[in-house]
């Protein structure tokens, strides 16, 4: 349950336009697709999806760190980390199964199969986007148990891009068509309220000091 007098008071110290730019952002924001980066190894790419991620309004992003535990790196993110949720996993047994839990079919993203192709992707179903790693790709694990497969047409002599390339390409098509759609894709009432918080609070210096006040002034 939000606490909507913490959430007033924290909105009290923004400016009117911080607050109407939170609203107007989240208007546009979705979980009914959600992207997942695994084991990718060069720093800059997961951060580049996240950047990805947040400007095109996918809210969560997945990362699981099965061989590779890194940090975002917050120069190529520029500030994306403060308004895209990561949830990170450390198996890819774990990540599968928190993302089925939450009712989404597993799509591997990959120039090899000829399942679908970008332009004819159902965007009606909540999917999990899956991004393999650069050299290797998505692990068979992930293939194994993906419900579909997704992929970009090419048509140069190039077989495959960037992960980071491939998933702005991929997250800007689907969310596109989305926000086009008939399909209920927004934010509930009640997320948008818990964003509304976070963002709030990742928007003060010494939020913890502030909370802390607050709290002593205010006991539940």
């Amino acid at each position: 349950m939000i606490d909507l007098d913490y959430l007033a008071f924290l909105e009290n110290i923004l400016t009117e336009n911080r607050k109407a730019n939170f609203l107007k952002v989240l208007e546009n924001r979705t979980k009914h697709f959600t992207v997942a980066v695994e084991d990718v190894y060069q720093m800059h790419n997961t951060s580049a999806v996240m950047r990805s991620c947040e400007v095109f309004g996918i809210q969560e992003l997945n990362v699981i760190e099965q061989r590779f535990g890194k940090r975002i790196d917050k120069e190529i993110a520029l500030g994306a980390q403060k308004w895209v949720d990561i949830n990170r996993f450390d198996s890819v047994s774990g990540c599968l199964s928190d993302l089925r839990s939450k009712g989404y079919q597993i799509i591997a993203t990959t120039p090899h199969e000829k399942d679908c192709m970008l332009e004819d992707f159902d965007i009606s179903k909540p999917s999990a986007l899956f991004f393999g790693t650069e050299k290797e790709g998505l692990s068979k694990e992930i293939m194994d148990n993906a419900d579909g497969f997704l992929k970009i047409p090419m048509v140069g002599f190039t077989e495959s891009l960037n992960i980071s390339v491939s998933a702005a390409i991929i997250i800007q098509s689907l969310t596109n068509r989305l926000r086009r759609s008939d399909i209920d894709w927004k934010l509930s009432d009640e997320e948008i309220l818990a964003k509304r918080l976070d963002w709030a609070k990742n928007s003060i210096r010494d939020i913890k000091r502030i909370e802390a006040r607050y709290y002593q002034d205010n006991p539940r």
